[in-house]
Formats: C-alpha cells, sequence, structure tokens
C-alpha cells in the first residue's frame, strides 16, 4: 500500500480543522461543568442547578457573566484560596484562546510548508503543532484541577450535608477541548511523516 505526500499533508489540514473547530466550540460553549441537583427530597432547598462555561453560568436559562470573571473580581475582598482559585482560572482562560490563535498560525504555516514540501518546514510546523498541543493540555488539565478544589473549597464552606443533594460532572464542551488536544498531536505526528517522506524520497511523491 502506497501513501502519498498529498494524503498525507491533507488528512493532515483536516484534522488541523477540525482542531481548530473543537476547541472554539468548546471555548464559546457553557458545558465545561454541570452542577445538578437530586430530584429527590428537594422539596424543601433551591434548585442550584447549572452549567458553566469558562467565561459564564447559566442558571435556569439565564446567562451570569459577571460571577465568574476573574479579571472584573475585587481581589481584596477574597480569602488566600480563593485567590488562588482566581488565578488559576484568570491562567485558564488566557492558556486556552492562546492555543487556539497557535492553532490559527499554525494551519497558515501547514499550509505553506505543504506547498513548498520542505522537510525543514514541515518538521517545524509539526513541532509548533506540539507546542501548541501542550497549552492545551495545560488549560484542561488546570480546569481540572481547578474544578476539583473549587469543589472542595465549597465543600469545605457548606459541609458535606450541603451538597448531598448535589451531582457535579464534566460536560461536552471539555470533552471537545480534549478531543482538539488529540487532533493537534495527529496533526503534528502526520506533519513529521510527511517530512520524514521528503527527506528520504525528495523526487518520489509516495512512500511504500
Amino acid at each position: 500500500m502506497k501513501v502519498s505526500f498529498g494524503s498525507l499533508v491533507i488528512t493532515a489540514g483536516i484534522c488541523g480543522i477540525l482542531s481548530f473547530a473543537f476547541l472554539s466550540t468548546s471555548l464559546g460553549t457553557e458545558y465545561w461543568y454541570i452542577i445538578e441537583m437530586n430530584p429527590s427530597n428537594m422539596s424543601d432547598i433551591e434548585d442550584m442547578s447549572s452549567h458553566s462555561g469558562l467565561w459564564s453560568i447559566n442558571e435556569d436559562g439565564k446567562t451570569n457573566a459577571d460571577s465568574i470573571d476573574s479579571f472584573k473580581a475585587d481581589y481584596s475582598k477574597f480569602s488566600e484560596t480563593e485567590l488562588h482559585l482566581l488565578n488559576m482560572h484568570s491562567a485558564i482562560v488566557v492558556v486556552l484562546p492562546l492555543s487556539l490563535i497557535l492553532l490559527l498560525f499554525g494551519g497558515i504555516c501547514g499550509l505553506v510548508s505543504s506547498l513548498a514540501r520542505s522537510p525543514v518546514l514541515l518538521t517545524g510546523t509539526a513541532s509548533y503543532f506540539f507546542i501548541s498541543s501542550l497549552l492545551t493540555l495545560c488549560g484542561v488539565s488546570l480546569y481540572i484541577i481547578y474544578s476539583h478544589e473549587a469543589l472542595a473549597e465549597t465543600e469545605r464552606l457548606v459541609g458535606p450535608e450541603g451538597l448531598a443533594y448535589i451531582h457535579t460532572s464534566f460536560g461536552w464542551s471539555l470533552a471537545l477541548a480534549w478531543l482538539s488536544y488529540g487532533l493537534e498531536l495527529l496533526t503534528g505526528a502526520l506533519l513529521l511523516i510527511a517530512a520524514q517522506m521528503v527527506k528520504l524520497h525528495p523526487s518520489s511523491p509516495t512512500l511504500a
């Protein structure tokens, strides 16, 4: 079976586009973290079900952006633990959009290096995608740590009984970010293979 240089770079391009689409959709939606109330024995407590994104929280169909904006928060009103959480959130909302911007420029670099059939440019672009994927991984991992620490802090403040009727989970927005990370790695790997193909067979468009 022969794999053509063109099919490799086209597949890499599709993976890169999907990675960008998944990450941008993930950043723009509000299903990173989901809070659901247990329907049993809820007659005497308020329904606090919600789902949140990086920028806002949706409660009862209403979006509230102010409660999650770590840049506009008055830091003098918070405890040391709360400040730590705010700083983590600030890092998340910087790292992930930065990764999205890098993906966009990576796509341009990938197109140029593929048209030039330059092993140096292809290798450099592959490395670029690996670096971008590290940013995505850092942002997503930091969000998971942030969510667990925020839940632990909430439990410390209200006690385990205060969370007895609450079920928390990560949503499909986070899953899309993970998919984007995997596709970034795949894009970089395909471009590396394409670079090696050009090195080994500079005059041949196929690899046996």
